[in-house]
């Protein structure tokens, strides 16, 4: 079977920047698959990039998984390998990795990606994407060994972003948003269990506290359950609540930007 490749940046679509990655990638390993997960993460955003990552990771077939959302590029921040669960993960040491890396089953091995003889000559300080994680996957990807390209890390230096946390009590979940995407639908750190373990269910209404604000939502299935304009939480496709806008945005209204924290409670 081909290798499989994975690409996730914030290189967006109007340059030719991802088509250069994959330029890279298949001029060194013409036989190798390669898949986009996203380029539109917001600039510089780790992460938004952590968490599209970490959710799709579970749908995508073992490989390597090139990951590039680095405001740090050009600094003095490390490029690594993990090897985790059966992959292998490689991008920048800034934590973009973590997430995904715990969702595969944690790290397993982990090394700098120091040794030059697999990035393109020259390589760009400014473009590690394209000049030095294509060409280190798309070797990999040919038979070559994670621990050729570098000294090994020790997997309690590798930097990890603090995973989003939910907590019951009181008769209430409290957590945090997790990430929005394109639509303003904004993710809660809150699974739909926690919901369940406090008695909410589908069709009921739903307490939801932001700061000093309070409101009464609709819990439903999705977002098209409530008429268009209305505000509406549910269970996402990752089994976390979301509030939503049926046909509309729901940080911009609310005001939530990743971080923010939310407390949830059934309404008598």
């Amino acid at each position: 079977m081909a290798p499989v490749i994975t690409l996730l940046t914030d290189y967006g679509l109007e340059d030719g920047y991802v088509a250069a990655c994959h330029g890279v990638i298949l001029r060194i390993a013409p036989e190798a698959r390669v898949i986009d997960v996203c380029h539109l993460v917001p600039a510089g955003d780790v992460r938004r990039g952590a968490a599209i990552l970490a959710q799709t990771i579970p749908y995508l077939p073992e490989g390597i998984h090139i990951a590039s959302v680095d405001p740090g590029a050009g600094g003095t921040r490390r490029s690594v390998a993990i090897e985790s669960g059966g992959r292998v993960f490689i991008g920048p040491d800034n934590g973009l990795l973590s997430w995904a890396v715990q969702a595969a089953g944690g790290p397993s091995a982990a090394y700098e990606i120091a040794n030059d003889a697999f990035f393109l000559d020259p390589p760009s300080p400014t473009f590690p994407g394209r000049d030095v994680f294509s060409p280190v996957a798309a070797r990999l990807s040919t038979g070559r060994q994670t621990s050729e390209l570098g000294p090994a890390v020790p997997l309690t230096r590798l930097v990890s972003l603090p995973s989003p946390t939910s907590q019951l009590r009181e008769g209430s979940v409290e957590g945090e948003v997790v990430s929005v995407d394109r639509y303003g639908n904004t993710q809660l750190s809150i699974a739909a269990g926690d919901l369940r373990s406090l008695g909410v269910r589908v069709g009921d209404t739903l307490g939801v506290w932001l700061g000093r604000r309070q409101l009464a939502l609709p819990f439903r299935e999705t977002y098209a359950a409530v008429a268009p304009g209305e505000l509406v939480a549910f269970a996402d496709s990752a089994g976390l609540i979301a509030i939503a806008v049926n046909c509309g945005d729901a940080a911009q209204r609310l005001g939530l930007p990743p971080g923010a924290r939310v407390r949830l409670a059934p309404v008598s």
